[in-house]
């Protein structure tokens, strides 16, 4: 089942860049939107500048390329910025081919889209179609896996509609309760702009919250 349609994730962001300007906070600690559209664009067309970036301290050449190319990019118009994005990876990228693009951009470009919009004040969740908002349930099992794999307690996902996945067991358990892309933006990081719910015994919830501040605890 699909999630998020790639290029409306894409074009969206691009969109809320330029209301929210350059210099608007994002979700990503230490990044403003250019920061976060000179990621994006790298890591539409960019090896090069990924590997300069991964493999810096073995290869300083390598790190010293990624960073001239970024510098230039960070000082060039925001609007040649913002359509740098939205033009989308080179032609010859497989990511070009919708099903890839599909794989590849769709959970990215919806995250990031959300980085930029909660930043902002005033943000309004934004409700997705049934049919996305259910395809993102696959990636947020393997995120949910990746994120709590060091709970103190066992995390159940659980979501409106019914579907649920222990993500980590334990003798002790929460529940974290939201639709999909809640839980998706939760388990990514984003968890005092997640709106999810974490309901259980007290002691485990307690225990589930310190671990991961931010995260509300259901009421009563």
């Amino acid at each position: 089942m699909p999630g998020p349609d790639p290029a409306r994730e894409r074009d969206g962001l691009c969109d809320d860049a330029l209301r929210a300007g350059p210099r608007a906070p994002t979700l990503c600690e230490g990044w403003a939107v250019r920061d976060l559209l000179v990621h994006l664009a790298v890591r539409d067309g960019r090896p090069d500048v990924l590997a300069g970036e991964v493999l810096r301290r073995a290869v300083p050449a390598l790190g010293a390329h990624a960073d001239r190319l970024q510098g230039r990019w960070r000082e060039e118009p925001f609007e040649a910025l913002v359509q740098r994005v939205r033009s989308g990876p080179p032609a010859v990228s497989p990511a070009r081919w919708r099903p890839v693009a599909g794989l590849v951009n769709g959970v990215e470009f919806f995250v990031h889209r959300e980085d930029v919009r909660r930043a902002q004040e005033g943000w309004r969740p934004r409700e997705l179609a049934r049919e996305e908002s259910q395809g993102l349930w696959g990636a947020v099992r393997l995120a949910g896996r990746a994120a709590y794999r060091r709970s103190p307690v066992g995390v159940v996902l659980v979501t409106p509609d019914g579907p649920r996945s222990v993500v980590r067991g334990g003798p002790v358990s929460v529940s974290l309760r939201g639709e999909p892309q809640e839980l998706l933006l939760h388990a990514s990081g984003r968890r005092t702009r997640a709106l999810v719910e974490v309901d259980g015994a007290p002691h485990a919830v307690r225990a589930f919250t310190d671990a991961f501040p931010g995260t509300p605890a259901a009421p009563g």
